[in-house]
């Protein structure tokens, strides 16, 4: 099992040396990730900052630590522009970067701004989307013709350190199958729930189970990410021991521990940031 951290861009957290120092914190720590999401607008009036600079500054504070975005929306990407981005980054961090990949969500960064607002187009589009990145990736001569993208005699170059590739994490929503069936042709799934208790452990052992069967027959490591609400900073036992339930039912490979408000159930736009508690539990230590 690998603990990670996962935390908005926004907020307290959007600026990129307070980025940088709290990843340097978490690997001080002893955690294996430090996972930011990728907005670029709404959320009221808060700072934002924008994901690849302040993973940039992550990768240069630290050393170990593996660092990425969970999710990156690629229909509102130029794939190219997000090659150039991850390379660069991935060569910068020393081969540390994981991709997460998904649709996107909420009215701010997609109706209101021009982007696609069908989810089914947006869907074609990461699909083709990530076969345009990876195609960019393999640093040959590379073309494409889809629906959305097109490209002709593109040769990019850096290779990523990573090979074959840098590691693809797609992410979603369960009980919506689509994000489970894309996860299960790439690294690694990280799927979110719409609800608490013995109904999100009910959901887990339903989404758990369906990746497994998607995933019959494919060869190759595969990560199953778990975000959950932040384990106890005083009691490492008591931590450990939600750890372990999870892992049992749901085979994870990742626990990362959501250090945001949601996680305390407060509103990031109108309720106040607990920042020192949040801290706090980075500093504690991952859960095991």
């Amino acid at each position: 099992m690998h603990y990670g951290i996962y935390l908005p861009n926004f907020g307290p957290f959007g600026d990129a040396r307070a980025l940088a120092q709290l990843a340097r914190d978490a690997e001080n720590a002893g955690w294996d990730g430090f996972f930011i999401w990728d907005h670029i607008a709404g959320w009221g009036a808060l700072p934002i900052v924008d994901p690849w600079v302040g993973l940039a500054a992550v990768a240069l504070a630290t050393q170990r630590i593996r660092i990425g975005t969970l999710v990156t929306p690629i229909p509102r990407r130029r794939p190219w522009k997000l090659a150039r981005e991850t390379v660069s980054l991935d060569r910068l961090s020393n081969g540390r970067l994981i991709l997460g990949v998904g649709i996107g969500l909420g009215e701010d960064e997609w109706d209101n701004l021009g982007e696609e607002a069908d989810l089914k187009a947006r869907g074609a589009m990461l699909d083709e989307g990530l076969e345009v990145l990876t195609g960019l990736w393999s640093g040959e001569p590379f073309s494409y013709a889809g629906k959305y993208y097109h490209v002709r005699n593109a040769h990019f170059l850096p290779r990523p350190v990573q090979q074959p590739r840098i590691p693809i994490w797609v992410g979603g929503f369960w009980p919506n199958k689509a994000p489970a069936r894309r996860a299960a042709r790439w690294d690694g799934a990280f799927i979110l729930y719409n609800a608490e208790g013995d109904e999100e452990l009910a959901q887990v052992r339903e989404h758990t189970a369906y990746l497994k069967a998607q995933r019959a027959g494919r060869a190759g490591p595969f990560d199953i990410i778990y975000a959950g609400r932040p384990t106890p900073a005083n009691n490492r036992a008591e931590a450990a021991e939600i750890v372990a339930g999870y892992r049992a039912i749901g085979e994870f490979t990742w626990w990362l521990e959501n250090i945001s408000p949601y996680a305390f159930g407060q509103d990031p736009v109108k309720d106040s940031w607990p920042v020192e508690a949040l801290r706090e539990r980075v500093l504690a230590g991952p859960p095991k």
